[in-house]
């Protein structure tokens, strides 16, 4: 049986051997529950590629070519980027509810970064 494809094109943004990565990689096939969905992997060397490719830390996730987890004033960086949880905690990938509502055009229940 085939399981049901999301059109939305995945885009993530990293530096080189970012360490939350692969568990963004883990929460984005969870959040996926299944479905099938076009994602690209990126990896940005440089502070000019962060500002062409609209990466404000890593990983920076992009839905469309749009941040769902952005703040107003988020600029390009190569830095470390850590997501706020609804529970207050923080770590270096959006919680897996927060893709869900995200990948079916909901708002994150909290947004950006730290």
């Amino acid at each position: 049986m085939n399981q049901p494809e999301t059109r939305t094109l995945i885009r993530v943004l990293t530096v080189p051997d970012c360490p939350n990565a692969p568990l963004l990689r883990e929460r984005i096939t969870e959040a996926l529950d299944g479905r099938t969905a076009p994602v690209e992997w990126i990896e940005v060397n440089d502070a000019d590629a962060a500002t062409r490719q609209r990466m404000t830390g890593s990983p920076t996730v992009l839905l469309d070519g749009i941040d769902p987890f952005a703040h107003d004033g988020d600029v390009p960086s190569l830095s470390c980027r850590l997501y706020r949880h609804a529970d207050g905690t923080t770590d270096g990938a959006p919680a897996v509810a927060d893709l869900r509502r995200v990948l079916t055009g909901g708002r994150p229940e909290t947004t950006g970064q730290e």
